[in-house]
């Protein structure tokens, strides 16, 4: 992979933030991957490939099967505390973005009737009750990230969570 790629580009892609999304439960295979997503094998491991190489995914382990090897990559939520953080742009903040809303969209279209939320705000706070919205934001990624289970596991239903919250510069 270029080396210019920061791990933002390459995760700014609809299949890598579902891998992402599916890894964050338990780790899985290349083959595992590929089934959940109706994947080819060499589509799922090349998309595996570029995140690993990014440090976005752990080889979790490895294990033999039929006289080859299969290597289980795990989700590191945050990136790979071993590996330092690449240049990141805005270009690649916006990259990533454009790529979550249309997965987003993908997940609107499946949405199931009951509870969610959705909400946008552009505004002006004080730093405590900034402070305060993202400790509880936080809190709430950390909890779903916690609690993520395999897909399809017995007495869980299928969410989506996404969220962005920022500082607006006042000077663009």
């Amino acid at each position: 992979m270029d080396e210019g790629l920061s791990a933002l580009r390459s995760v700014a892609h609809p299949v890598r933030l579902r891998i992402l999304s599916m890894l964050t439960a338990q780790p899985m295979s290349a083959a595992e991957v590929a089934r959940e997503l109706d994947l080819t094998h060499a589509n799922a491991s090349y998309h595996l490939r570029v995140l690993h190489d990014a440090g976005e995914l752990v080889v979790e382990s490895e294990e033999k099967i039929r006289g080859g090897t299969a290597k289980r990559y795990r989700y590191l939520v945050g990136g790979d505390p071993e590996r330092p953080a690449g240049p990141s742009t805005n270009e690649d903040h916006l990259a990533r973005q454009l790529a979550t809303n249309a997965e987003v969209v993908r997940r609107l279209a499946q949405r199931a009737k009951g509870p969610g939320s959705s909400s946008d705000i552009e505004t002006w706070v004080t730093p405590e009750a900034w402070q305060q919205a993202m400790e509880a934001i936080s809190e709430a990624m950390i909890l779903l990230h916690e609690q993520a289970r395999p897909p399809r596991s017995e007495g869980t239903i299928h969410v989506s969570a996404s969220t962005q919250a920022f500082r607006m510069d006042d000077h663009a």
